[in-house]
C-alpha cells in the first residue's frame, strides 16, 4: 500500500507455503484478500511477492497474464520479490541450504534473471522495482581466504551480468529495477564495512571491465552498477550486527550505495539474568527448531562474536551480557516474558526515516510464524495485518 506517496509498504509471501506455482496460486488466493481488505480496504496493496525456482520455471506466459488479471481483480500489485531462497522454505530443515545455489553459480543467476523479467511483467507501468537476494555465499562453506576470495570475484562477475541486463530494460523501455543483496549473519557480507569492501574491491572492477563496450567513463560505469546493484536493509540481520541503523545509513550514502529496500524484521534478544538462569535458558529452549538458521550473535571485546546456530550456545550455557539471536519474531511486540526482541532496532529506523529517505520499498518479513512458540501463534492473517497497522501508524 502507498504511504505518504513515498513507500510502498507490503509483507513477504515467503510466510506462505510456495514449493511450485500451484502451492503459491493456492496460499495466495486463501490469505492475500483477507490481508488486503483488513489493513488496504479502499486503495490498491501491493505484494512482496517470493517464487520458489520451480514455481518461477511453471509460470509459463500464460498463467502470468492470469496472475495477473486476478491481481488486477483484487486490487493488487506486484512491486519487489525476494529472490533469496530458491527451494522450498517451509516444512523440512532449510538451514544454511537457503544460500544453495549461491551467487557463484549459473542456477542463481538464470533464476534471478528470470525473476526479473516476470517482475517486469507483473509490476505495474513505470514502477520502480526490486528484488532482494543472497549476500554472495555463506562462509562455514569455504576452507581459507584464497577460496572466499574466488567465490567473491565469481558472484561479482554474475551480479555485474543482473546490472548489465538491468541497464539495457532500462534503455529499451523505461523500467528501472535493481538487486537488493541482503547482508545476514554468516553471509559473505554481514554488516556495514563487508558491504562497502565488496563493491570496492570486487563489484566496482568487474563493473568497469564488463561495461566497457558502451564506452563510458570508469565514474559513470560505477554509478550505474550502484544504481543496479543495491543493498536490502534487514533490521533484524543488522541489530544482529550491533550497528545502529543511522551510521549505517550514512556510511552507504557516503559511498553512494543504495538501499532498494527495506525489510522490517526484529531479531531475538536475550539479557542475562543471574538469578534467573535456568528459566531463562528453558525459554530460550522453545525457540530452538529444525527449520531455519539462528545465528546468535554476541558483542564481546568491542567485536561481534557469531554462533552459526542456536544449538550450540544452549549446549553451552556459558555466562552472557547480551545475546542476540537471528529468529524472525513478531515486530508488534517488545518482551517475550525473560527475553525480549530487538524492536528498538526497528523504531531507530523510522525515526530516521522522518527526516531521510533512504528506499521506496518497505517489507514486513516475519516468515517464523510456523515454527514460534505456540503461545505466540495465532491466525496467520491476523498476525500479518497486526504487523502492517503497526507499521502503518508508525509511518503515517
Amino acid at each position: 500500500m502507498r504511504i505518504k506517496d513515498k513507500y510502498h509498504l507490503t509483507y513477504c509471501t515467503n510466510i506462505h507455503a510456495g514449493g511450485d506455482w500451484e502451492e503459491t496460486f493456492t496460499s495466495l488466493k486463501q490469505n492475500l484478500p483477507k490481508i488486503k481488505n483488513s489493513v488496504s480496504p479502499n486503495e490498491a496493496f501491493g505484494l512482496g511477492l517470493r517464487l520458489s525456482n520451480t514455481a518461477s520455471l511453471e509460470l509459463d506466459d500464460g498463467q502470468l497474464q492470469d496472475f495477473k488479471h486476478w491481481l488486477s481483480k483484487k486490487d493488487c500489485y506486484v512491486f519487489t520479490m525476494n529472490g533469496f531462497p530458491y527451494g522450498n522454505f517451509h516444512g523440512e530443515p532449510v538451514k544454511d541450504l537457503v544460500h544453495v545455489p549461491d551467487w557463484t553459480t549459473g542456477d542463481r543467476l538464470d533464476y534471478t534473471l528470470r525473476l526479473f523479467k516476470q517482475l517486469d511483467f507483473l509490476a505495474p507501468e513505470g514502477m520502480e522495482c526490486g528484488i532482494s537476494t543472497s549476500p554472495v555465499s555463506y562462509k562455514h562453506w569455504f576452507d581459507g581466504e584464497a577460496q572466499k576470495e574466488r567465490a567473491f570475484a565469481k558472484g561479482a562477475v554474475n551480479m555485474v551480468k543482473v546490472a548489465l541486463e538491468l541497464y539495457k530494460i532500462e534503455k529499451a523501455s523505461g523500467r528501472y529495477m535493481h538487486l537488493d543483496v541482503e547482508p545476514e549473519p554468516d553471509g559473505f557480507l554481514e554488516n556495514t564495512q563487508e558491504v562497502l569492501d565488496y563493491y570496492k574491491d570486487y563489484l566496482v572492477p568487474k563493473a568497469i571491465k564488463a561495461f566497457e563496450p558502451f564506452q563510458l567513463s570508469e565514474e559513470k560505469t560505477e554509478e550505474l552498477l550502484k544504481r543496479y546493484i543495491t543493498i536490502c536493509y534487514d533490521v533484524c540481520h543488522f541489530a544482529l550486527a550491533y550497528e545502529a541503523p543511522n551510521l549505517t545509513f550514512k556510511k552507504f550514502k557516503a559511498a553512494n550505495i543504495n538501499v532498494g529496500k527495506i525489510q522490517v524484521s526484529a531479531a531475538l534478544k536475550i539479557m542475562y539474568n543471574s538469578d534467573k538462569q535456568e528459566e531463562l535458558w528453558s525459554t530460550l529452549a522453545q525457540f530452538n527448531e529444525p527449520v531455519y538458521l539462528h545465528q546468535v550473535t554476541e558483542m564481546v571485546n568491542g567485536k561481534v562474536k557469531t554462533y552459526n546456530d542456536l544449538p550450540i550456545v544452549l549446549e553451552k550455557k556459558a555466562p552472557f551480557k547480551e545475546l542476540r539471536s537471528h529468529f524472525h519474531v513478531p515486530i508488534f511486540l517488545k518482551d517475550y516474558g525473560l527475553l525480549q526482541s530487538t524492536q528498538d532496532q526497528i523504531v531507530k529506523v523510522l525515526d530516521y526515516l522522518e527526516d531521510n529517505f533512504v528506499s521506496h520499498h518497505i517489507e514486513v518479513e516475519t516468515y517464523t510464524w510456523d515454527v514460534l512458540p505456540n503461545e505466540l501463534k495465532v491466525p496467520i492473517t491476523e498476525s500479518i495485518a497486526r504487523e502492517l497497522d503497526w507499521m502503518k501508524s508508525r509511518l503515517k
